[in-house]
């Protein structure tokens, strides 16, 4: 961008420079604030116990972590992790009638804002994790063998925001289980 402004054959008329010049200086800003709420968002994460039990959970950083934290403190308005995931939106839609069980799609109630965090997060667990050392592998093997791949993404967020309701709850650190149960 500076070859541009300082170029004098750029066939830009002084108007038009001065224009890009501040448009360039408010970038350069923007980004320096982007990064200074990082390092606030970083250090916030690291020095909450809470948040530094969920940030072991596969697929969920600083970001989400404090979004999970300031949404639900200790996770103690929910009696049980599918109420959390259920709360988000991110389980199914269900019409029972006549002992006949449909399940649709999500429901997508709830914190709008933080089931995008955490569908972003298990999207990137599911393409990034090491199946064969992850206690999610093959969980996420069978599962991706008989659908497609936005719902093992989704079905995956909903799986960690479970995890994370159980980590804040017990007040325990996150463990990954042994032998992961097929789901």
């Amino acid at each position: 961008m500076s070859d541009i402004l300082e170029n004098a054959e750029a066939n830009l008329s002084p108007r038009m420079r001065n224009l890009v010049s501040l448009l360039w200086s408010e970038w350069k800003d923007l980004e320096q604030q982007i990064v200074g709420m990082n390092q606030e968002i970083e250090q916030i994460a690291s020095s909450d116990p809470s948040c530094q039990r969920l940030r072991q959970i596969p697929g969920i950083d600083p970001l989400v972590a404090t979004a999970i934290v300031a949404a639900i403190g200790n996770g103690a308005a929910f009696h049980k992790g599918r109420e959390f995931s259920s709360w988000l939106g991110l389980v199914p839609r269900q019409h029972s009638t006549g002992g006949k069980a449909r399940l649709f799609g999500i429901s997508k109630r709830g914190n709008r804002y933080l089931r995008k965090l955490l569908v972003h997060g298990a999207r990137s667990a599911v393409l990034r994790v090491k199946r064969e050392r992850s206690p999610f592998g093959p969980w996420l093997d069978t599962l991706e063998a008989r659908a497609p791949i936005k719902v093992v993404v989704t079905a995956a967020a909903s799986k960690l925001a479970r995890i994370a309701w159980v980590v804040l709850s017990s007040g325990q650190d996150y463990r990954a289980a042994v032998n992961s149960v097929a789901a």
